[in-house]
């Protein structure tokens, strides 16, 4: 009897299953609310943020330091986002990344929403562009504005589970103009969310 075959078949079955885990992994796998902890990924990022911010003699910002900065504003946005959608009615993960104004604002929002007996079921699809629009010193504040173009799925119920407002099975388009601010004058790298404009 030969058992090459019998091998073949092993390799080629576990082959199709580590490929049937991935596609799983790729549709299941999107955020829909907290998960309780930051991701490493996010995490790192935000602390190399170019703390620098090379502004070259144009006062714009070189290449490197705009990916750099772009590509935390991104997570920082699913992040937040992600966040103001969570059925708890409490912002957890996102409250490094917002200034007390907008803190302020995001939890007023969030307890008025408590107190209808509204939860928010948002899944973030992802960011289709993040640009930068301007970036201007306040004295050493540095203020980065940001225009996003992301898709979400979003729906609003009620404490009886009917939906108010949105819709489970459709993925909306939403533009946000953000702008973050950072304090140059001191050691710390992390960047703040400072006013909201969609």
């Amino acid at each position: 009897m030969n058992y090459s075959f019998e091998y073949i078949d092993i390799i080629l079955l576990a082959m199709i299953a580590g490929f049937i885990f991935l596609r799983l992994r790729g549709i299941l796998g999107k955020r829909t609310g907290f998960e309780g902890k930051a991701s490493p990924q996010f995490e790192e990022i935000m602390k190399n943020i170019n703390p620098e911010m090379k502004i070259n003699k144009k006062n714009d910002f070189d290449e490197n330091a705009k990916k750099d900065f772009l590509k935390g504003a991104k997570i920082a946005y699913e992040t937040i986002i992600t966040d103001f959608g969570d059925s708890d009615n409490k912002l957890t993960t996102s409250k490094p990344l917002l200034s007390n104004k907008i803190y302020d604002q995001f939890n007023t929002a969030l307890k008025e929403r408590g107190k209808r007996g509204h939860l928010a079921e948002i899944t973030f699809i992802g960011v289709n562009s993040a640009n930068i629009k301007e970036h201007k010193f306040l004295g050493k504040i540095l203020q980065v504005t940001v225009e996003f173009v992301g898709e979400v799925i979003t729906c609003i119920r009620d404490k009886d589970k009917k939906i108010v407002s949105g819709d489970p099975e459709k993925i909306k388009k939403i533009y946000d103009t953000w702008v973050f601010s950072r304090d140059t004058s001191t050691n710390n790298p992390n960047w703040q969310l400072v006013d909201t404009l969609s």
